[in-house]
Order: structure tokens, then sequence, then C-alpha cells
């Protein structure tokens, strides 16, 4: 690093040197020099900006920038060709279209490095290490759920967030329709997405591709995933199976949430509030904290009361989980009892403690 700091001020004492010495546009040595200390100094700030830029953008941006000054160039000629006689507009022009598309060309060309796939060059940058799949498109339905957001949030996503133009005329066309319903989603899903910009962990990146001949959204992101090689988040059934049919991975935000739902085994005893009647007969309904419901045999007369229930059996569908339980009233008694004794044990500890404290801010403070 030491080294580094004395190379670099080495750099800039000779370009400072160099442009005193040769007085460059006829300035003053002592204005010149230090007009080659400022070039010096900007240089040397270039070089640490782009040490910290990937080599995909780079190298977006050198193809953009030759791209530009090869369009200038023959922008240039039509320009002196079709202006012969215009005097010092034809330089003018000239010079400012070089500007223009080499400029434009830098920036576009930086920004859509990060979407080249530099293993398909063979190992030529086999310096670079490339995050296969690094990708994740956002479907329309995800956007309005709202729980990439809070995922997002934890770290568990990495990469880049990729969101589709077409996907955002979907989200557009919700929040302006006129089902008040519709409208409050597109909103939330607008919403969602500024939450998402504003989080300084990830990259979220808009794609103009499109595909005008697919009309379908949910055709033209498998398209999508195909061309770039990426996994699509969703939390369409549809979708999900579709892509998979298709050979593009699909991170389900609904499959995410039902693996983190708590195991439950047959067996186990459970303390559930029955909500409402079931479907059978006898049958009484709960829902767990997370919502997943639970179905009780025998529990219909308990509606509206807190009750312990031994599990049956678990039935995990692609919907989501469903827990069947058997209300037995021995079983109720027993831990109901568990409950009243450890309460009971609870409570004179807490009566204890409530007078010790009342003594000790009473009596004064013993020698």
């Amino acid at each position: 690093m030491i080294d580094l700091t004395i190379i670099r001020a080495f750099f800039v004492l000779l370009v400072t040197c160099a442009a005193g010495f040769l007085q460059p546009l006829q300035l003053d040595r002592a204005v010149a020099a230090a007009a080659g200390a400022m070039a010096g100094i900007l240089i040397v700030l270039f070089e640490i900006r782009l040490k910290k830029v990937s080599l995909k953008r780079l190298i977006g941006a050198a193809v953009g920038s030759v791209l530009g000054i090869l369009g200038a160039y023959l922008m240039s000629l039509v320009i002196e060709h079709a202006l012969p006689h215009a005097g010092n507009t034809v330089p003018f022009l000239q010079l400012f279209i070089l500007l223009l598309m080499t400029y434009v060309g830098l920036v576009v060309g930086g920004a859509k490095g990060d979407m080249l796939n530099l293993s398909a060059l063979g190992g030529l940058f086999g310096g670079e290490k490339v995050q296969k799949q690094a990708f994740k498109i956002l479907d329309t339905s995800v956007i309005i759920d709202g729980r990439i957001a809070d995922v997002s949030e934890t770290g568990f996503l990495d990469g880049v967030l990729v969101i589709p133009q077409f996907v955002l005329r979907e989200l557009q066309l919700v929040a302006d329709s006129s089902d008040s319903i519709r409208r409050n989603r597109g909103r939330r899903g607008l919403d969602i997405l500024q939450k998402l910009q504003k989080m300084p962990m990830l990259n979220v990146q808009i794609l103009e591709d499109d595909y005008p001949h697919i009309r379908e959204v949910d055709m033209k992101l498998i398209e999508l995933g195909k061309t770039y090689d990426c996994k699509i988040v969703t939390n369409d059934f549809n979708l999900n199976k579709v892509a998979q049919l298709h050979g593009v991975e699909v991170l389900n935000i609904n499959e995410l949430a039902n693996a983190l739902k708590p195991v439950v085994l047959p067996g186990e005893i459970m303390r559930v509030f029955i909500l409402k009647e079931g479907k059978e007969y006898n049958q009484g309904v709960a829902y767990l904290d997370d919502g997943t419901m639970v179905v009780v045999d025998n529990a219909r007369r308990m509606i509206s009361k807190t009750i312990d229930i031994a599990v049956t059996s678990v039935l995990q569908t692609t919907a989501g989980k469903m827990i069947f339980g058997r209300f037995d009233e021995r079983v109720h008694h027993v831990y109901e009892k568990q409950s009243e004794r450890n309460d009971k044990a609870e409570k004179p500890d807490k009566h204890e403690k409530r007078e010790r404290e009342h003594a000790s801010a009473v009596l004064p403070p013993t020698a």
C-alpha cells in the first residue's frame, strides 16, 4: 500500500513538472503546473474508483465506448458531406457527437456489463469469479405479495434482482385498474419495489428485454430465464410448474414459508383455540399463529375455548400444511391441571417478591 502511494505521488509530480515545462495552451508556468497537478490528481482518483469496478462492467464500458466512437465517426462523415460550407459548425457538431456517443456508450455499456456471461468465452477470463444463476427475476405476484422485501432484508437473497420492463407494465396496469382491490394491490407492489431499491445490500436492475411475439407474461419470464440462465422468484403455483417443465429453476416464496413452519409429529400435544365449526360432523377448526389450519375431532362443542389436543396426522400439500388432531377430555384435564399447578407455583413467588420489595422500600438500611 505504501509503494502504491509513492507511485501515485510520483506520477502526480511527473505530470505537474511536464505541464510546467511544456506550458500547454501558452499558459503561465505556474498556472500550467497547477493544471497539471489537478489533472494528475483526477487521474489517480479515477484509477482508485476503477479498481472497484468488476471485470464485466469494464468490458461492457469498453465495448460501449468503442461502439460509440465508431458511430460518432460515421455520423461525422455524413455531417461533413451534408454541410460542406458550414464553417466552424461542422467541427463543433463532430466534436459534440463524438463526446455524446462516447459518453452514452460508456455509461450504457458499463450498466449492462453485469448481464455478460464470461464463462461462455471458454475460460479466457478464468480469474473472474462468475456466479452461475446470480440473477433472480421477480414476478408480478411476488412483488405484490410483499414478503420478498422481508426475505431480502434478512440477507438470504444474493446476486442481482432483475425486474423486467413488461412486469413493470403489468404492475402499472394493475395499479391503474378501476377495481379498488386490484388498484390497492398494484400500488402496494410499486411501494415494495421502492423499498427494495432503497436497500443498500441489494442490486436491483430494470431489464429492457422483451419478447413481442409472446403475449403471456409468464412465458416471457420463462424465456428470459432461459436467455440469462437464471432463476425466477414467484409465488404463482402454475408458473412454478410450467417453468420446471421448461428447465428453468424457480424460487417459490410459498414453499419457503411452508418449509419454515414448525414441525409437528403425530402424538404430540398442542394447545389451540377452537375458532369455528368444521365441515365434518363434530369437528372444530383452529389456526396457528402462522396460519396453519388445525382440524380437531370431537371439538364442536368447544368453540371459542382453548383446549389441549393430540395430533393424529399432518398433511403437507402444495397449498400449505394441515394438522389433524383429536380432542380427549382426559388428556385436556391432565394438561389443564399441570398448567394450573404451574400457575399456582409462580404466584406465591411473585407475591413474596413484591413483599420483599415493599419491605426494602419501607425499612431503613441496616448498618
